[in-house]
């Protein structure tokens, strides 16, 4: 298989060196604020379960340094530019593993877990880039699979973060319950003010019996469609999400 052309680039206004494939699927803001709302500090464990080309676990190591950081990702070549975009950014104990989410052996004990998790229906529309559609689509059950996965790996109390559309948040919250993570806080992302929300960041907490509670989210845009200052201070400057 020819090697894909690849674009150099920038994440957090230029403090994260990022390389991505020119073509299938490229990071948008998710990665980016899945990662402001993972609640790591500096020595804890965290592990991502569909890390593409590392962008969430960057924009991690970025704003939370000393983090130890772990990427599970399926495709070989995705997970081998992470781990050069890792090397790029001075980064080298960063690690990518190739492997499926659902077959993926015992890795230690995490403090937080993390995904951007593929959620397109799988009799929807089929993209005509066979990467991309991949990355994007998955079955009924795997948003299961993923936090049950992920929910193993965590100590207790803590904590696991999925950023889905907000038509899949009852599937979300099923999935945490069945995972052992307690669904805890709910981050809603709006595209306006005024706007229904289109993505939702959900966190469970491993063990938890904390009151689930919906924290005050984030407006994206401006009515002429520029970003928010609130959102351009979690975008480009790695203001943490608080959750």
């Amino acid at each position: 298989m020819p090697s894909p052309t690849i674009t150099r680039g920038h994440l957090l206004a230029g403090r994260v060196a990022y390389a991505q494939p020119s073509t299938g699927f490229r990071s948008g803001i998710e990665p980016v604020l899945l990662a402001a709302a993972v609640p790591a500090r500096p020595s804890d464990r965290v592990l991502e379960a569909g890390s593409g080309t590392g962008a969430t676990l960057l924009c991690l190591t970025a704003r939370v340094p000393g983090v130890e950081t772990t990427g599970i990702e399926m495709n070989e070549t995705l997970a081998a530019l992470a781990q050069q975009n890792a090397q790029a950014n001075g980064w080298p104990t960063m690690r990518f593993i190739v492997g499926d989410v659902a077959d993926v052996p015992s890795l230690g004990a995490f403090d937080h877990a993390c995904a951007n998790p593929p959620y397109h229906p799988a009799d929807g529309t089929h993209s005509p880039d066979l990467e991309r559609d991949a990355a994007k689509r998955g079955s009924d059950g795997l948003l299961a699979i993923w936090a049950g996965t992920l929910g193993r790996h965590l100590r207790p109390r803590g904590t696991l973060t999925f950023i889905v559309p907000a038509w899949a948040l009852p599937k979300a919250v099923a999935a945490f319950a069945k995972g052992g993570c307690s669904p805890a806080a709910l981050v809603p992302l709006w595209p306006k003010a005024g706007r229904p929300a289109k993505l939702i960041l959900l966190q469970g907490v491993k063990d938890g019996r904390s009151p689930f509670k919906v924290c005050p989210g984030l407006v994206l845009h401006t009515a002429d469609g520029g970003y928010t200052p609130e959102a351009e201070a979690v975008l480009r400057d790695g203001l943490a999400l608080p959750t």
